[in-house]
């Protein structure tokens, strides 16, 4: 902990039962010095902070009202659980988020009972919650299931589609709806709170059943009145509630989520009801608390380290623009020629580099809400009403739309193009986050044109190419960070399809990458080459098509042959080895080597430390070819290369 801070009553938390031990009356004490604490650590690690901030008085309200972790309490994505942590047994730990061998940027079973789901993408939490809820009734339990989704998060179908089956249910699942955007939401005070309060009692509850069971008797015109007028009294008119009152929730709100004097009553109430699913509308400030945060315009979403005093982010020198904002450059360039390209993100404008584009071209920008399928289908639309459609998404949350991209794209080979960032280890982010299972998913695909950028002047180039593919689907990845710095060209040149490049001839090993480990495979070239072998490195540019003359010359003049890929196992290799078993290539003595992610999940660290785990690295290709060859005695003189010898990924 740091010197400067002062924290008496958060000293004295170990567990949530500690907090439970405390009167009322400590409590906003206790969430001001969770609030400094939170600060604190992220000033050192790094990650996401406002969404923290915003849910302090709200976490230590639930810690304190529930009986966790015997009472289940989900939070939806975790990028907002740092608080959770610190008072759930965590906090000596906390200044570890997101390092090699710490705690999670997210929830995760592994790391706490506190944790009871994982999870890192949006809109899982009512889901899990009702199948915990459920799976509490059939063994006769007691204990309350509580999910936490922010109204972001609510642009998801998912969330919809969990809230309309526990509206059908009679299983007790609370959901607390952290508003902190949403225009529904009308002004927060003590008469909405009053009313809030009065709503969730169960004198109320009991007289509105009542009610109900009186008003069936009228004439129907009678017992639609008397619904009308219920809704109006509660708010559900013009606060948003009636959506989720005709999902068949019970809702509560809204309510200031700032304000223990209104959150503590009414979350009691609900724990208590006995009855449900019922939904607690609770309005939140993201960033609050801390200035710096309240001022900035994506309240500190994501975080570097910063001086807690200023706000002051410790943001990296750059020596080569990010492959991210090439693309988003690339793209914006090519636009001005041609009017039929279109951007689509998934609530991830910056993340992706649209913003650039959206503030070139609003009209042609489209941000769709967290809603992966919504967006590729979306593009579908777009594609076969003759406009360019560029679907740019994130590896790992392009997998939540795979039906999509197989069904509503692939089958009917409409030219929408994937721009997939994140593709590869993304570090402290950890697995969740990785981009490991594009090459595998898409390059199964019949007809899909699957690119991978070695450098940003390859992404610039890829781009070009996929303006130009206007007779089925393509994708290129680019992973992120910063490129290698190589010289850009002002626009691209589309590429062959389907043809790959020699980028150093040699005799004896043939390296053939895929993306962006190009410079590791020639680094390992040059240590080859001290070692007495001719070493040709080649790079794929496509893994589908494959280019099938480019693999057949490779595995013809040379006697080992060495794929590295960015991905699982099933991906580029795999084409590799289909097309050279095929050819019978493989029946006179070629030795070849796959190189990709091995079969496990690779924890968070920094990414040179993650791609030595998963021996993608320089020594690992060295390492890979001398066993090939039956020398791995000479993988000793590595050493004395300043090479060292890849680590067994656990």
């Amino acid at each position: 902990m740091s010197n400067k801070l002062v924290t008496p009553l958060l000293d004295r938390i170990r567990t949530p039962a500690d907090v439970r031990m405390l009167p009322e009356s400590d409590l906003r004490q206790l969430a001001d010095e969770l609030r400094a604490e939170t600060i604190d650590a992220v000033s050192v690690t790094g990650g996401h902070l406002g969404a923290g901030l915003g849910v302090v008085e709200l976490t230590v309200a639930l810690h304190y009202v529930f009986n966790t972790p015997d009472d289940r309490l989900i939070w939806d994505v975790g990028h907002q659980a740092y608080p959770h942590k610190i008072l759930t047994g965590r906090r000596d730990r906390i200044r570890t988020l997101r390092m090699a061998g710490g705690l999670s940027g997210f929830t995760k079973r592994a790391e706490s009972e506190y944790d009871p789901f994982g999870a890192a993408h949006s809109s899982t939490s009512i889901s899990a919650g009702l199948g915990m809820a459920v799976a509490r009734d059939l063994k006769g339990g007691k204990n309350n299931v509580i999910a936490v989704i922010g109204d972001g998060a609510m642009s998801a179908g998912m969330a919809y589609e969990a809230m309309n089956n526990a509206g059908s249910m009679d299983s007790r699942l609370i959901i607390i709806l952290n508003d902190n955007d949403m225009s529904i939401a009308p002004p927060v005070g003590g008469m909405s709170a009053y009313l809030a309060r009065l709503i969730s009692g169960s004198a109320y509850r009991s007289m509105r059943n009542l009610a109900k069971e009186i008003a069936q008797i009228f004439p129907k015109s009678i017992e639609e009145r008397a619904r009308r007028a219920e809704e109006y009294a509660r708010g559900l008119a013009t606060g948003g509630g009636t959506l989720f009152e005709e999902l068949g929730l019970f809702y509560v709100g809204p309510i200031d989520g700032h304000n223990l004097d209104h959150l503590l009553p009414v979350l009691k109430n609900v724990r208590d009801a006995g009855e449900g699913p019922i939904l607690v509308h609770v309005v939140t400030q993201k960033g609050k608390g801390y200035a710096p945060a309240e001022a900035a315009e994506d309240k500190y979403h994501g975080v570097s380290k910063f001086d807690v005093i200023t706000g002051a982010q410790a943001k990296a020198v750059s020596n080569a623009p990010s492959y991210t904002k090439v693309f988003a450059e690339s793209l914006v360039a090519h636009a001005e020629k041609d009017d039929k390209i279109v951007a689509i993100t998934a609530a991830m404008p910056s993340g992706t580099g649209l913003d650039l584009f959206g503030t070139r071209f609003p009209e042609r920008t489209f941000d769709v809400g967290i809603a992966e399928q919504h967006a590729v289908t979306f593009a579908a639309g777009l594609a076969t009403e003759g406009y360019k459609p560029f679907c740019a998404i994130y590896s790992t949350f392009l997998q939540r739309a795979y039906d999509q991209v197989v069904h509503d794209v692939a089958i009917q080979r409409l030219p929408v193009r994937f721009a997939i960032d994140r593709a590869g280890l993304v570090g402290a982010d950890g697995p969740t986050h990785a981009g490991s299972f594009d090459i595998t998913y898409l390059s199964c695909l019949p007809d899909f044109v699957v690119m991978a950028a070695a450098d940003e002047a390859e992404l610039r180039h890829m781009v070009a190419t996929a303006v130009e593919i206007d007779d089925r689907p393509s994708a290129f990845r680019y992973p992120r960070g910063e490129g290698v710095g190589v010289e850009l060209p002002a626009i691209g040149t589309p590429l062959e399809i389907g043809k790959g490049r020699i980028v150093r001839e040699g005799t004896k090993v043939a390296i053939l990458s895929l993306g962006t480990r190009l410079s590791e495979a020639l680094k390992a070239a040059d240590q080859l080459a001290a070692l007495g072998l001719s070493t040709t490195v080649a790079d794929a540019r496509f893994a589908k098509p494959l280019d099938e003359e480019l693999v057949a010359r490779l595995a013809r003049e040379h006697e080992v042959l060495i794929t590295v890929e960015e991905g699982a196992i099933g991906g580029f290799a795999s084409h590799v080895l289909d097309f050279l078993a095929r050819s019978g290539a493989l029946d006179h003595g070629l030795r070849i080597r796959p190189l990709a992610f091995p079969d496990c999940f690779i924890d968070q660290d920094k990414p040179e430390k993650m791609n030595e785990v998963a021996g993608l690295n320089a020594a690992s290709i060295v390492e890979a070819t001398l066993s090939a060859l039956g020398r791995q005695n000479e993988i000793g003189e590595l050493a004395a290369l300043g090479v060292q010898a890849a680590p067994t990924p656990a």
